[in-house]
């Protein structure tokens, strides 16, 4: 079946009916278009489906890895990792609750990592485990004045809470 195409470059120039039958006709050409486009967004929404599904299975694993490694005392907490081996940048390391979620050091929105060290009257914001050892060697907790803690937040979202220490482990990118 063959659709006339609009006939006049110029639509000021045509009268009202026949603005009216160029618009169903083009009606009449756009419809096997969108039943077409319509069984395309259907495929691609059922492949995107199981890549959601896929990816959930994933970080179910991961985070059942995680909680194994908590278990079996293989992930040194946030504090424990400064005071000993940790080098270099935090953003190094992959670092997770002790209920196995995923989470990123400091505010949410921000390119880098970081820690909030305290004194009691000052208070640093820290990039790196050397800085954050500095630091620690003068007597500086982390947290901010009144209170302890590390800042963290859900990796893609804005929620963020104060966690204790110890509930903050560290863990090396696969």
């Amino acid at each position: 079946m063959t659709v006339d195409k609009v006939t006049s470059p110029d639509p000021a120039a045509l009268l009202t009916t026949d603005i009216q039958s160029q618009i169903d006709l083009i009606q009449n050409r756009m419809r096997p278009l969108e039943t077409d486009l319509a069984e395309l967004r259907a495929e691609r929404d059922l492949l995107l489906a199981e890549l959601r599904r896929r990816e959930r299975v994933e970080r179910t694993k991961q985070r059942a890895a995680v909680k194994a490694a908590l278990r079996e005392g293989e992930l040194p907490s946030i504090e424990a990792l400064i005071d000993s081996d940790g080098t270099g940048t935090f953003d190094g390391y992959i670092y997770n609750l002790r209920t196995g979620g995923e989470v990123r050091l400091g505010f949410p929105g921000t390119r880098a990592q970081t820690l909030a060290l305290t004194n009691g009257r000052q208070l640093a914001q820290v990039r790196d485990f050397e800085e954050a050892r500095r630091l620690f060697a003068q007597g500086w907790e982390l947290g901010s004045p009144g209170r302890s803690g590390v800042r963290v937040h859900f990796p893609g979202s804005r929620q963020e809470k104060l966690v204790e220490p110890k509930d903050v482990v560290a863990r090396r990118p696969e």
